[in-house]
């Protein structure tokens, strides 16, 4: 496999994480977007994450951002501090080497040192290859939800998984 280095992403990193982000907007249903998220928005959602003292990181590879996994809060009000949802997404041409793992486990681990007790997952249904990365590293499914979204003309189901972090 390729060296790679995970990193805090950056508001530089816009342009990269919109090219492996844009691509699952446009082509899929695995995101409830319709439209391509911009340049600014995308450096906004990074500052935001960063400004609420959740981790967002990027994955390099050759210098190259090939994926990004990042927390969010979970719901707004004080009690939930505890929880966040997370989100992984790899470019459409690194997936199946492992890297989503590593990745994955990164912000986990950065999760846990932060004293967050709940990651959350959503998973837009069906997703074989999210669902699989997320029961491999010890999420289980605890929810599902019919018809909630509509995207290419078609109704679709979200899953949620959740897994304790320990603290």
């Amino acid at each position: 496999m390729t060296p790679s280095t995970l990193r805090p992403a950056q508001a530089g990193d816009a342009a990269a994480i919109c090219a492996i982000y844009n691509h699952y907007v446009t082509t899929t249903a695995i995101s409830f977007e319709e439209e391509p998220v911009s340049q600014a928005d995308m450096a906004q959602r990074i500052a935001d994450v960063n400004t609420a003292g959740l981790p967002w990181l990027a994955l390099e590879v050759d210098g190259r951002i090939v994926g990004y996994a990042y927390a969010t809060k979970w719901r707004v009000r004080p009690a939930y501090r505890y929880s966040v949802e997370s989100s992984i997404y790899l470019d459409k041409d690194f997936t199946g080497r492992g890297l989503a793992g590593a990745l994955y486990r990164a912000l986990l681990d950065e999760l846990r040192a932060r004293g967050l007790h709940r990651a959350i997952a959503g998973i837009a249904l069906p997703n074989a290859a999210s669902v699989g990365i997320h029961e491999k590293l010890g999420f289980r499914k605890v929810a599902h939800f019919s018809e909630v979204g509509k995207k290419f003309g078609c109704w679709r189901d979200v899953g949620y998984w959740e897994l304790g972090l320990g603290s």
